[in-house]
């Protein structure tokens, strides 16, 4: 196991990687399979008005009906933008009738089906997670490994996308959710919402090497930055990038594109969510503040909208 050296005594081994000290299935948040949360308390979940059941006889029906595109999204499907794709392609239909019609309103008793698979609305479920190491970040894997959605799926009893990937030896956090609109805004580049990662490296990054990552430097696939970059305060060998965008492997592509090599890549933040109090192989709700905030970052309105809508 390698360590990291202490800044003050650059001769004298430090502590060990945190990522190897908790990560993995020595952790026994892990080692639980995610049925256990921090709080015992069941996932806290939003449920728009627009996909409660049929009010009392006597009220409109015109304040009951919901676009179509809107209700596929609910249902966790995928987004708006794509529920218009399935639409126009004619793989929905509402009450046994194909639709293509853009815009469509529909109620909340009609049937809609998706491809032949009949949907309905889901309650929004908004989790955090430290993902632990050899894990993947997909909802299932051909290979039998072990996914995120092994961490959370028997606990939620919610049907959760990971937003975004992290590398099967990437720790940190990751964000599930059944809310199509949010999760594809977060993943977006033009929205930039900020990620922070720790990586630790085989040795001490120059400080030419440093000014290299926020000027840029060139990848196989386009050049690439962080807008932030900063020394570890304590561990000579251990910088933090804040990150834009999220291609594949981007940060270690970028650490190896300099002559050095990764030990271990931990997500500490992703946009106003940290890593702080969430232990390896375990995670949280978050909080409607939380939510509020990443639903703000990409131009979405509040949840209160939605409860009121």
């Amino acid at each position: 196991m390698k360590e990291r050296r202490s800044k003050k005594e650059p001769g004298k081994r430090g502590k060990p990687s945190r990522s190897f000290k908790k990560g993995g299935h020595d952790n026994r948040g892990a080692r639980q399979a995610g049925s256990r949360a921090d709080s015992k308390r069941a996932p806290s979940s939003t449920r728009p008005s627009s996909m409660a059941p049929s009010s009392p006889s006597g009220s409109s029906p015109d304040k009951e009906k919901i676009r179509l595109n809107k209700y596929i999204a609910h249902a966790g499907i995928c987004s708006r933008r794509d529920a218009d794709t399935y639409i126009s392609e004619g793989k929905v239909r509402v009450n046994g009738a194909v639709c293509t019609e853009l815009g469509k309103q529909i109620s909340p008793d009609d049937r809609v089906t998706v491809e032949g698979q009949k949907i309905e609305p889901e309650p929004f479920v908004y989790i955090v997670m430290n993902k632990p190491r050899d894990t993947i970040t997909t909802t299932s894997d051909e290979k039998g490994r072990r996914t995120v959605m092994d961490l959370v799926e028997d606990a939620t009893g919610m049907r959760l996308y990971p937003v975004g990937r992290l590398d099967r030896n990437t720790t940190g956090i990751i964000i599930l959710t059944n809310d199509g609109d949010l999760a594809n805004r977060l993943m977006h580049p033009s929205y930039k919402v900020p990620k922070v990662y720790e990586v630790e490296t085989n040795r001490e990054l120059t400080d030419d090497e440093l000014s290299m990552l926020r000027t840029g430097v060139e990848l196989d696939d386009g050049p690439a930055k962080a807008f932030r970059v900063s020394r570890h305060p304590e561990y000579i060998n251990v910088v933090t990038l804040r990150m834009h965008e999220g291609r594949n492997r981007m940060v270690r592509r970028m650490i190896e594109s300099l002559g050095a090599e990764v030990l271990s890549l931990d997500r500490v933040g992703y946009g106003p969510i940290q890593k702080k109090g969430v232990r390896t192989g375990r995670w949280r709700n978050l909080k409607k503040k939380e939510i509020n905030e990443l639903r703000k970052m990409v131009r979405l309105l509040p949840l209160e909208h939605l409860e009121r809508s």
